[in-house]
């Protein structure tokens, strides 16, 4: 049996541990006082809380029962937020404000201000934002726009195709796709200059980067760039995320530039330099978003995201870092649709990756977080009336937020035809805003939406599917075999062919779309983000000024890199050096050179 199959014996088993945690708090008297009793000193010990109207509210909200065998059932089948197996959420307080002074308003009109001692330091904002355009300066300025109200600096970058695939902007036929759907990186210097003005090694900043082919040479220039302005006492304090996941590339959305193998030993070198240097660094994001929007459904989508996760970390191990060490470095990324299974679906993939990495890998309390982000549906925005996409984006937002989603980005309405206007994107963070400060709904109370009995009919019906996935995965052995075998792509594509004869035949609304439109198909005049040719041009200039500078440096830390390369050593340190004087696309070229190019399977 391997890890995988290791994981679904693990799930039933805690299951029917649960059941029978139940039974026994309804046999044994002893038992069930002791639950009661604890129970009770839980519920006595939430602090209360009030709204601006001075309506009284707990600060966590908990069922209202008193029969041991169902407070068995909440404590050791869900668990308070914070606590095994997470399924209320990763940590204790997720979204609430401060306690602070609040007016309560009496019947006479007066108000009367309670005092409330205890304070709580401000939580960070779970919002984060996506962003990437042109050049390096013109995304600078970008982020500094979305991070002008915000007390903390969350930057996730989208990096334009050339950089995806590891080529250079004065590479042969890429001078149209400069800086288009992304922003173009080919060196240090343009690393430095994309976010300049932000203060890398404090506490309130952190940047994500959405890249996974060329993801250790992109994390290499982004330490190089943190060091060349902030020194390199500046390493241990990167905080962050880098995308690097081979697998749902594989999978769902081609981005792949080396052999899987040598893939996965690049990404390998990666996690152990920073496991072992970056301790507040995530070096990969296990990615389901790319797998739903290649129109996946939400089962497979979390089942594919957590079997990878599974796999890399039987993969880290293999390389011998301890679980403890890298377990709390892994991060999850799952997209939030409309459909009903995301009422629960990253409830769910937060158990079964609790008591996997518990059970089947011996992992420490925080190793078995599921540490997640969240983007709404960019599948789901379409562009026939497109001011809907405000509508469904808000309802993906709350879908988010009721699963308890760690971090959150949401999507602009006016994506379907271009990137993102300064307009919609404000909108967008807007959203959130309205949700998170202007709305009662998750500021006052933890776990306020959660426990209905449709969350929980949802839940049972979730995880039974993703098990099933497990098991057809693990019979064809394991992640990697069935990547091999075309297994999770060919599921992806049955499944995205499903959903569109769907809308095509009416089964599946689409409001504006195949119900209730308003009988025109005009297009809406949208401004359409181009990057200017006098820009691409300026981005191959810079590049080839940076090559001939650093021509006779570039060539022989490239050697050395792929000395490295052939020796089988962690390569990682080798790249913080080739990166000082090389572009991304000599880099890649020397070492698909030396380890090949990815061929698709066939």
């Amino acid at each position: 049996m391997s890890k995988l199959g290791q994981v679904v014996e693990s799930v039933e088993k805690y299951n029917q541990f649960v059941l029978d945690q139940v039974k026994r708090a309804r046999a044994d008297q002893k038992f069930g006082r002791d639950l009661l009793g604890r129970w009770n000193d839980i519920k006595a010990k939430i602090p209360t809380t009030r709204a601006p109207t001075g309506l009284p509210l707990p600060r966590l909200a908990l069922p209202e029962i008193d029969e041991p065998g169902e407070i068995a059932r909440f404590l050791f089948g869900e668990g308070l937020p914070g606590e095994f197996p997470f399924l209320n959420g990763a940590y204790r307080e997720m979204y609430l404000e401060p306690v602070r002074e609040v007016e309560s308003f009496e019947k006479n009109g007066e108000s009367k201000a309670k005092k409330i001692d205890k304070r709580v330091p401000q939580a960070e904002e779970p919002t984060r934002l996506f962003s990437g355009l042109m050049l390096a300066e013109d995304t600078n300025e970008r982020f500094h726009y979305l991070t002008r109200h915000q007390r903390t600096h969350r930057l996730s970058t989208a990096f334009d195709g050339p950089t995806l695939y590891g080529i250079d902007s004065d590479a042969d036929g890429v001078f149209g796709k400069i800086g288009e759907g992304g922003v173009a990186i080919d060196t240090v210097e343009d690393m430095v200059r994309l976010y300049d003005g932000f203060d890398l090694g404090s506490p309130n900043f952190s940047a994500s980067m959405t890249i996974s082919g060329p993801a250790p040479i992109i994390m290499a220039m982004y330490i190089a760039a943190a060091k060349r302005r902030f020194g390199p006492k500046v390493v241990p304090k990167l905080r962050g995320t880098i995308q690097a996941d081979i697998f749902k590339e594989v999978q769902a959305q081609n981005e792949t530039i080396f052999p899987i193998e040598a893939s996965l030993r690049f990404l390998t070198d990666m996690v152990e330099f920073t496991t072992h240097e970056m301790p507040r660094w995530y070096p990969i994001s296990i990615s389901g978003y790319h797998i739903g929007e290649a129109g996946s459904t939400p089962v497979q989508q979390a089942a594919y995201t957590l079997s990878n996760g599974f796999a890399y970390a039987e993969m880290f191990a293999g390389r011998g870092i301890p679980v403890d060490q890298f377990g709390p470095r892994l991060s999850f990324f799952l997209d939030c649709g409309l459909d009903a299974e995301y009422i629960a679906l990253a409830r769910v993939s937060r158990r079964i990756w609790a008591i996997g990495m518990r059970d089947a890998y011996g992992a420490g309390p925080r190793g078995q977080l599921f540490k997640l982000h969240t983007q709404t549906s960019g599948r789901s925005l379409i562009a026939a009336e497109f001011k809907n996409n405000l509508t469904r984006t808000a309802a993906e937002l709350m879908l988010a937020y009721m699963n308890a989603t760690n971090s959150c980005h949401s999507n602009s309405a006016d994506e379907p035809f271009t990137t993102p206007s300064e307009e919609w994107i404000r909108l967008a963070a807007h959203g959130q805003a309205i949700l998170l400060e202007e709305s009662g709904i998750f500021k006052h109370t933890m776990n306020m939406l959660s426990g209905s009995p449709g969350m929980k009919a949802v839940e049972r019906a979730v995880e039974a599917a993703i098990l099933d996935e497990f098991r057809e995965i693990e019979r064809l052995g394991g992640v990697l075999a069935a990547v091999e075998d075309r297994f999770q792509r060919s599921q992806i594509q049955n499944a995205a062919h499903r959903y569109e004869q769907q809308i095509y035949d009416g089964t599946r609304p689409i409001i504006g779309l195949n119900r209730y439109r308003n009988g025109t198909d005009d297009i809406p005049e949208v401004k359409l983000a181009r990057t200017p040719r006098a820009k691409q041009q300026l981005q191959v200039d810079r590049l080839r000024k940076f090559k001939k500078k650093n021509t006779e440096k570039a060539k022989r830390t490239l050697d050395k890199l792929v000395d490295v390369v052939e020796r089988g050593e962690n390569c990682f340190p080798a790249l913080l050096d080739a990166v000082e004087v090389s572009s991304l696309g000599q880099i890649t070229g020397r070492l698909q050179e030396a380890m090949g190019r990815f061929r698709p399977m066939v």
